[in-house]
């Protein structure tokens, strides 16, 4: 503890909202449900993480229209996100999981990293209070924010716009193949427009997929993007 206590450079005055953070539920159940488990701090941390995240933005930002705002944050707090800044600080290697979990990979799956970044936030604003919350939090969002306002753009929403103009044209997002450990999957998605193939993309999810689909379709059709 005094180790992660450093990376994150704040010291707990009741380390049992941190040891709770760091539970796994396969750890408690693996144990008889003796301690409790990281759920409800994921909670806790998700909401706490939105109300800095939208402060934030919202006087980093003050021209910028509340759709806009929504999608930057989307774009901020995501999975990969997440589950980024928790690597930086090793988070993973702090959990405690059940012995499968961990065999399987667990400590590394960026959804189970993303629940537990969130549930550490959790442990920071129960022990030391927003405002220490917000300064751990904004040590990682204030770097990214310059990126992603300058390189997020909503491909897939840009491209219904101008295909939407044309009511009779139909466009259609399909997942063509998998690659990948189940803990660090890849997608590969074709994107039809009526019958014909306009775009593919490679991503870390799904949706990453999709949107990456929709910019090599955009760029096919001559959109300065």
């Amino acid at each position: 503890m005094n180790s992660l206590e450093q990376k994150i450079e704040y010291s707990f005055k009741n380390r049992d909202y941190l040891e709770e953070a760091l539970t796994h539920s396969s750890y408690a159940n693996e144990n008889s449900g003796s301690m409790p488990c990281n759920e409800r701090m994921e909670f806790l941390g998700d909401a706490v993480l939105s109300i800095i995240s939208a402060k934030y933005l919202f006087n980093k930002f003050p021209q910028m229209p509340e759709g806009r705002l929504t999608k930057l944050r989307s774009s901020l707090v995501c999975t990969q996100s997440l589950s980024q800044f928790a690597k930086e600080i090793d988070l993973g290697s702090y959990l405690k999981m059940g012995k499968g979990e961990r065999a399987s990979g667990g400590s590394e799956r960026p959804s189970v990293l993303e629940d537990a970044f969130e549930s550490l936030i959790a442990a920071i604003y129960l022990d030391g209070g927003m405002e220490e919350a917000e300064r751990f939090v904004l040590r990682f969002l204030s770097r990214e924010v310059e990126n992603h306002h300058s390189n997020f753009h909503d491909y897939k929403s840009l491209l219904q716009e101008i295909i939407q103009q044309n009511p009779d044209e139909t466009l259609t997002y399909t997942v063509v193949g998998t690659s990948g450990p189940d803990h660090d999957k890849r997608f590969d998605v074709e994107l039809k427009l009526n019958s014909n193939i306009i775009g593919r993309g490679h991503g870390t999810s799904k949706k990453n997929a999709e949107q990456l689909a929709a910019k090599e379709a955009l760029e096919l059709m001559g959109v300065e993007i």
